[in-house]
């Protein structure tokens, strides 16, 4: 009898354990610290429609909009692209989506139960691989593209209602399954210094993020969610009061939420091209941007006294460096881009941040070419030296 009751008892804890592995909530922090290397599905999702201006504030569900995920030239995605991620390293992906042109009701701004069921699709996939997840609002221009006064209280009630219906779809999504509420947040063209009124709506559409996700309960509860800051620039965040922590229900604190920018710093280095050198060991191998490894790790720096100090977790939810080559030179600048990538993640990891690098596919030298996996040609790498450098962080971050 005593060896069956001591056998019961070790099965009970045993159970007991494996519930508790399922369906643990991991802190903010703790979630971003578990994710060795994150990839962005690019110009994917987060496309208009077929034939649509890309620019549109249109709300609504306009014939082929289901299509939109090829209206940017790249092919549907299928499960073997996800696990083409998984197998090169990748433990994280973050999915933008546009949700404006798949809007069946806007006064309730439901969504096209076809879209959404695409999407959960492909969120199933990145979880059968074992993948956390980022879903988020991507190139929804009606709120992206009008961050004023005269549009703060019309695009809060839109934005708590679309919230309020992505929420409730995946309310019992374990918490691998991250929320982001916004995306580059701007005046159209104007990326530089925004006004006090700009600051003050992007804060209110964190606020509006937060309280609406909360209030469908469930796992959404204490789900990691992610805020961001004017633009996802961190400048507009780290100085000036220009960014309000939002404040959660009582009992979470900041422990279940992010703050998310994105980092295609230097500009003119990594996306704008007008370097092709970077860091000190390359000063003298060309005509080398100003900027280097202490301007990156003293900003990771003052991100982890301003939000990580006080419970909040860190997401750099883009970050890459755009392809060029050059006659003569182009392995050594490659060369050069795998050790920015190096530096890259191993300084963000050893502060316990998580990183989303971009891929749109798009293959060449210049501004935009952020491509890697071929989605064309089966996912066949392209950017070796990109992996290299993020592996090489990863390993070095230990």
């Amino acid at each position: 009898m005593k060896t069956l009751l001591n056998t019961r008892r070790f099965f009970v804890i045993v159970l007991t354990s494996i519930v508790t592995i399922c369906y643990a909530q991991p802190t903010a922090q703790q979630w971003n610290r578990e994710v060795l290397a994150g990839w962005n599905l690019g110009n994917q999702f987060e496309c208009s429609a077929p034939g649509q201006d890309g620019e549109s504030m249109a709300i609504g569900n306009p014939e082929g909009s289901i299509k939109a995920e090829t209206a940017w030239s790249n092919p549907v995605v299928t499960k073997k692209v996800i696990k083409a991620i998984k197998d090169a390293g990748f433990n994280a992906i973050r999915i933008p989506i546009r949700w404006q042109c798949h809007i069946t009701n806007p006064q309730a701004m439901s969504i096209d139960k076809a879209w959404i069921a695409r999407i959960k699709e492909v969120v199933g996939w990145c979880l059968s691989y074992d993948l956390k997840v980022i879903i988020n609002t991507h190139h929804d221009k009606w709120l992206e593209g009008r961050p004023t006064n005269q549009y703060k209280e019309e695009n809060n009630q839109k934005l708590a209602l679309l919230w309020l219906n992505i929420a409730s779809e995946f309310a019992d999504y374990d918490y691998r399954v991250a929320f982001a509420g916004t995306n580059e947040v701007h005046i159209r063209d104007n990326w530089g210094k925004p006004e006090a009124e700009n600051l003050a709506v992007q804060n209110s559409y964190n606020q509006t993020f937060i309280d609406v996700v909360r209030a469908t309960g469930g796992k959404n509860a204490k789900r990691h969610l992610i805020v961001q800051t004017y633009v996802c620039n961190p400048d507009f965040g780290l100085y000036n009061d220009d960014f309000i922590v939002p404040t959660d229900v009582e009992g979470n604190g900041n422990n279940y939420m992010s703050v998310e920018f994105h980092f295609y710093n230097p500009w003119d280095y990594a996306g704008e091209c007008k370097y092709n050198f970077w860091g000190t060991p390359y000063k003298d191998k060309g005509e080398a941007s100003p900027s280097d490894e202490k301007n990156m790790t003293d900003l990771f720096d003052r991100v982890v006294a301003t939000w990580s100090q006080k419970g909040l977790g860190v997401v750099i939810g883009e970050w890459g460096v755009t392809d060029r080559q050059k006659s003569g030179q182009t392995d050594l600048i490659h060369e050069n881009m795998t050790y920015y990538c190096r530096h890259f993640v191993r300084e963000a990891r050893k502060r316990g941040f998580s990183t989303f690098i971009w891929d749109n596919n798009y293959f060449g030298s210049g501004a935009e070419h952020f491509g890697i996996f071929d989605r064309e040609k089966g996912m066949k790498i392209k950017a070796p030296w990109i992996l290299q450098g993020i592996m090489e962080g990863i390993n070095e971050s230990k």
